[in-house]
């Protein structure tokens, strides 16, 4: 069964500690990186009980969570990796016959329970719920998607929110820069490491979004049109995985984001590049989806049996006062 762990500071020091309910019992291995944990609990170097002493326990509500993803690491992401999404990108499906990767910074991950940053340029502010995989063992060669077992490389799951500046990601064709200022990467707040006989739930994990208490995403896992095994086995073949990296697997339906109509497109399609964009944005201003300041995300995915449970994410999106455009 699948050990869930949090990353949090607690009296000024930072621990790592496993789950138990509402409770966390400290791991006193200090501030280790992602990576350093993944490789002592392969190596058996850091020990974690079967059974949680109560006496060494500490509430939850006494502590301050932090990422359970640290930097540095590589941020590998799966775009239009849903049916649904794809639709409402503006993209069809059945002629997306490609894996669609791209990149985030490092310097966007923050914290689960906390706040997101709206820079004060960006306008069309996007929530996406996805499904993170954290790699456990290195990749330096291609991988055969026939012969390989994900297993040795998936060491834990965790949720991602996958936020994005429209405005800067689709008319200025920055989809890294839109996507990576400060707090747009939301992880956590939970780190659950696998066993090999939990890799057959991944497919049921059930992702689920809503701002302001109003549903906006709801999936599950087994509707991604590339599932790991055949993403992992594709990205072997261009990139280098350290232990630690993460690849988010793609967001479902229900964002903010909605592409314009086919005769809209067309119609735009004759005007200047510049022209097309502005009538763009001023059509998605009028989608009352995107984020305000002053709204709260809360996101959550887990197994039907609660098997697998990555915890929920809490964030209250706030305005930031840098104008990037001077």
């Amino acid at each position: 069964m699948a050990k869930h762990f949090v990353r949090f500071q607690y009296k000024n020091k930072i621990d790592w500690g496993m789950v138990s309910g509402e409770k966390i019992f400290p791991l006193q291995i200090g501030d280790l990186s992602t990576k350093n944990l993944l490789v002592g609990l392969q190596k058996k170097k850091i020990k974690t009980p079967t059974k949680i002493p109560s006496q060494k326990i500490i509430p939850q509500n006494n502590i301050t969570i932090l990422s359970p993803i640290t930097t540095p690491c590589q941020v590998i992401c799966q775009g239009a990796n849903y049916k649904k999404h794809s639709l409402e990108a503006g993209l069809n499906p059945k002629s997306k016959t490609y894996n669609l990767f791209f990149t985030k910074s490092d310097l966007s991950i923050t914290t689960a329970i906390g706040d997101v940053i709206r820079p004060k340029h960006v306008e069309l502010l996007d929530y996406e719920i996805e499904l993170g995989i954290v790699f456990g063992k290195e990749i330096n060669e291609e991988l055969d998607l026939h012969s390989y077992n994900p297993k040795e490389y998936i060491a834990a799951l965790f949720i991602a929110n996958d936020i994005s500046a429209r405005d800067i990601q689709l008319p200025q064709l920055q989809w890294y820069k839109g996507k990576s200022y400060r707090t747009f990467f939301p992880a956590g707040p939970i780190l659950a490491v696998l066993e090999p006989n939990d890799f057959d739930q991944i497919d049921s994990l059930e992702l689920n979004l809503t701002v302001n208490g109003q549903l906006r995403q709801s999936a599950k896992a087994n509707q991604m049109v590339y599932p790991p095994k055949e993403t992992i086995a594709e990205l072997s073949g261009f990139s280098r995985i350290q232990v630690g990296d993460v690849l988010l697997t793609g967001t479902p339906s229900g964002c903010a984001l909605k592409a314009p109509g086919k005769l809209k497109q067309i119609f735009a399609s004759f005007l200047p590049e510049h022209k097309k964009w502005e009538v763009f944005i001023k059509g998605q201003k009028k989608r009352k989806e995107y984020l305000q300041p002053g709204d709260v995300i809360k996101a959550n995915i887990r197994t039907p049996d609660g098997k697998i449970n990555l915890g929920e994410q809490i964030l209250q999106v706030k305005q930031g006062s840098i104008d990037w455009t001077t």
